[in-house]
């Protein structure tokens, strides 16, 4: 299978998509076509471990990978004890037609460990294949949970480095500590003074900038990414999409074929693009469901056919989701414009400009045939959070709670009782102050560290403190590197590390 970009229709392999990230365009890599599963091939995935669904789905799409390369990676991802689960993305009762998704029970805590466990194995396969002996350079933009899970997934992988920038004050203090401890020969962590998009178009730029990968290359370093704009990210994500539909048939909830939602809390767009194309290859979804905090452009976006980032950029207690550019819808745009990059690169040229642009009401419409949105302020995830443990004794992250609180507020809206999985992205623990503070009010936190809020956390839930979390206070603060929000500046840290 051959891979396009959004923007030029340049053609490569999977592997050169996962080795390189960004197309030399700027475009993003999307596949040429989307292998398709029948009702019959999902029903025969029930019995399946994840490790055996994730080798199917994945070599699916990877063609020059052989069945053998992709097994392995995927069993050394899932297969190994790196998630503290057996069956590595449960699904959880809500009640009789509500369920989580949990993709927390990887060694940082969160959904992107479900893909960053795998994308190392890839990338230094696609290495291989593609005859690169040079370093292979990682930068990685983060709004707090992928900087960690690339750091833990690249961690002294051999040939490789990994470099993160984070917003300075713009994760919480769990994910802070995650990034600044790691340890390895290989990470760098570098704070940006700004916001995540600032850190996500210097990262951009830099891949864009032919004298930055110059000065890369004579240091003997060739650039990739672990963003979601990396091919290698989005595909083993559409995997938990069909475990989840498998898990619903086995469990008896639905019969196979019937339609369900997805609830996805959303910020560069990965996740629910995942679950698109899980859709666009045969999995029967009715509705997904685009869940947004206080930053809401794309609520705007699904309500309006409008894309418009002229507005204030909010810090909120789901610093994952505070996000103004959703670099990654830019591959759905390309499927409703049916794949005309001429007007996809029309379009994000009119973003970089002024900020906006608009698809037009025929495009709209037929995003609108699958796609609904909804936002929810930082009183209504608060609030949400205490209602879901009082009533259903379920303990939510700040992120999660607004993909509930936005599926509450839907249903009410169309009375739509389509059985729903909201997709539980990150684990309580690591915005322990948060939960307790929704549950047991401000003063209860008062003065508390996040480690003594997790205690707290741990006696309201009655889950154990993951290790994670219970040995962040020991570790050696490793990175200190700070930089202004600008590409200059961004490059000389990489270039001076």
């Amino acid at each position: 299978m051959s891979y396009f970009s959004t923007r030029n229709g340049t053609v490569v392999t999977a592997s050169q998509a996962i080795l390189t990230g960004l197309a030399p365009d700027g475009g993003l890599f999307v596949p040429s076509m989307f292998p398709q599963l029948g009702l019959r091939d999902i029903q025969a995935m029930q019995g399946l471990s994840y490790v055996e669904g994730a080798k199917q789905i994945v070599s699916a799409f990877l063609e020059d990978y052989s069945p053998g390369e992709v097994g392995a990676s995927c069993y050394e991802a899932y297969g190994t004890g790196r998630f503290d689960d057996p069956g590595v993305a449960p699904l959880k009762n809500v009640d009789s037609n509500t369920f989580l998704l949990e993709l927390f029970h990887g060694p940082t805590l969160a959904f992107k460990d479900m893909a960053l466990q795998l994308l190392p194995r890839l990338l230094t396969a696609a290495a291989r294949k593609q005859g690169e002996e040079r370093e292979i350079a990682i930068l990685v933009a983060t709004s707090g949970d992928t900087g960690k899970a690339a750091l833990e997934g690249f961690l002294d992988v051999p040939g490789t480095s990994c470099t993160v920038f984070y917003p300075k004050e713009g994760v919480s203090d769990v994910q802070k500590l995650q990034m600044v401890t790691t340890g390895g020969s290989n990470t760098r962590v570098i704070a940006v003074e700004g916001n995540f998009d600032d850190c996500q178009r210097g990262v951009k730029a830099l891949f864009s900038s032919e004298d930055f990968r110059q000065k890369m290359a004579e240091k003997g370093k060739v650039l990739s990414s672990a963003n979601s704009i990396n091919l290698g990210r989005l595909i083993p994500q559409v995997v938990y999409y069909f475990s989840a539909y498998v898990d619903m048939i086995g469990r008896g909830v639905i019969p196979a074929g019937e339609a369900i939602n997805f609830v996805v809390p959303t910020g560069n767009f990965g996740n629910i693009l995942a679950a698109w194309y899980a859709r666009a290859m045969g999995l029967p979804v009715a509705k997904l469901i685009c869940a947004s905090n206080r930053n809401d452009v794309l609520t705007d976006f699904f309500t309006t056919g409008t894309y418009d980032m002229r507005r204030m950029f909010h810090k909120t207690i789901s610093p994952s989701m505070d996000i103004l550019l959703s670099s990654n819808l830019e591959r759905l745009l390309y499927e409703a414009t049916d794949r005309d990059g001429a007007l996809v690169k029309t379009w994000m040229e009119q973003l970089s400009a002024g900020g906006t642009y608009s698809i037009g009401q025929q495009r709209y419409e037929w995003l609108r045939s699958v796609f609904e949105a909804g936002c929810a302020e930082d009183s209504e995830t608060l609030d949400e959070i205490r209602l879901m443990y009082g009533t259903r004794g379920v303990v939510l992250d700040p992120h999660t709670a607004v993909a509930s609180c936005v599926l509450r507020k839907y249903r009410a809206r169309t009375h739509d009782e389509t059985p729903a999985v909201i997709v539980s992205t990150a684990s309580p623990y690591k915005f322990a102050p948060d939960v307790v503070r929704a549950i047991h009010g401000k003063d209860a936190v008062a003065g508390l560290t996040a480690l003594q809020c997790a205690e707290s956390l741990n006696t309201l839930s009655g889950q154990p403190i993951p290790d994670q979390v219970r040995t962040l206070p020991e570790k050696p603060i490793l990175h200190t590197v700070s930089c202004s929000a600008t590409v200059d500046a961004m490059a000389a840290a990489v270039l001076e590390g």
